[in-house]
């Protein structure tokens, strides 16, 4: 499992010019699930990603977490991520789950965040999305 989380102030995800996620200030967050992910996977993603403190607190050190700030997340599911392009120029994405078992694990992944942080919102697995975002740093993080 591979996630990409930027810091934002504002995000949001259209699909067919209809906006079906939006957030204020947290994270945008991208997530490719691998063939070989499992939920244990999943689990120990969440947790880390949810524990990061990469907000400013009153001194201006990066020393607060997404709880902390009262922070939500908009989670994508992006398989692109797996794309292996060390051959020619057309990527291969034979290393990404299989899109039910990839979909099930997306499902299960925001279903953990949704646990800790009030606001969660999603774009929609498989479709043709738009996302726009004002990234906060910018602050980006890849976690595997």
């Amino acid at each position: 499992m591979k996630i990409v989380i930027q810091r934002v102030e504002h995000a949001s995800v259209t699909v067919d010019d209809e906006v079906c996620g939006s957030i204020g200030k947290g994270f945008l967050v991208l997530l490719g699930v691998g063939k070989d992910d499992t939920e244990k996977d999943c689990e120990r993603l969440a947790a880390k990603m949810i524990g990061l403190r990469i907000f400013a607190d009153e001194n201006g050190k990066t020393n607060l977490s997404l709880k902390d700030v009262g922070g939500s997340l908009l989670i994508i599911s992006q398989f692109t991520l797996y794309a292996d392009c060390r051959k020619g120029n057309r990527p291969n994405f034979l290393m990404a789950g299989a899109p039910d078992e990839a979909n099930r694990l997306y499902e299960y992944f925001t279903e953990l965040c949704k646990k800790d942080i009030p606001v969660v919102q999603t774009g929609i697995f498989g479709a043709d999305m738009k996302v726009e975002l004002l990234n906060d740093g910018p602050f980006t993080i890849i976690l595997e």
